[in-house]
């Protein structure tokens, strides 16, 4: 179970580090109408992922067990690349300046609706979440507890210091920003090595 919780923090961890859409909106809201306004909006997907997770979980359980385990490979791969890109972002400062001339919502419904138009969540859990998850379901509904309740929480305690630390500043330190986005390469690789590990010894023992 403990590394079910591992791997749901540092997914989580990962998440909330790397810049993207949602990170983008949340920088928004913060800096237009303050961090206290804008802390709601970090919980949102609990809302936006919950038909997420239910859509591609009925698609995952339909499926033999070779092609999850491929799929899982796939998402194995899909961690690697992410892991570059955040080392890649690791090494520069990232623009954030350009949020600030967006139009910012002012709801958590629309926060959930900007993830829900986002094609990374369905991606994550397609490659990532989704074959873990299902790996923990088999195993018991605590760990797939453990799973989500460790990811969610590194999620989104780790949005709402980013709201923080840029509401009560002008802009991010740069080697505060460059020291997760480190991390969250190093986590985003390691496992990504797991899932690769992991995926082929089944895949082996299949055709052993």
């Amino acid at each position: 179970m403990l590394l079910y919780l591992l791997q749901g923090v540092t997914l989580g961890l990962s998440a909330a580090a790397t810049p993207g859409p949602f990170q983008a909106f949340l920088l928004s809201q913060s800096a237009r109408i303050g961090w206290r306004r804008t802390l709601p909006a970090a919980c949102s997907p609990l809302i936006s992922d919950g038909p997420i997770i239910v859509l591609v979980m009925l698609i995952l359980t339909s499926m033999p067990g070779l092609f999850l385990e491929t799929l899982r490979f796939g998402g194995g791969l899909f961690l690697l690349y992410l892991a570059r890109a955040a080392f890649i972002a690791a090494r520069q400062k990232p623009d954030f300046e350009h949020i600030l001339h967006k139009p910012a919502a002012h709801s958590i419904l629309q926060a959930a609706i900007l993830n829900l138009l986002n094609p990374n969540p369905y991606i994550f859990w397609s490659l990532i979440g989704g074959p873990v998850l299902l790996q923990a379901w088999q195993q018991g509904p605590g760990y797939c507890l453990a799973f989500l309740g460790g990811m969610y929480a590194a999620l989104i305690g780790g949005c709402g210091c980013l709201v923080i630390l840029f509401a009560t500043a002008a802009s991010l330190e740069a080697s505060v920003n460059r020291a997760l986005l480190a991390l969250s390469a190093l986590a985003l690789a390691l496992f990504g090595c797991y899932q690769l590990f992991a995926a082929l010894s089944t895949i082996i023992r299949c055709f052993s």
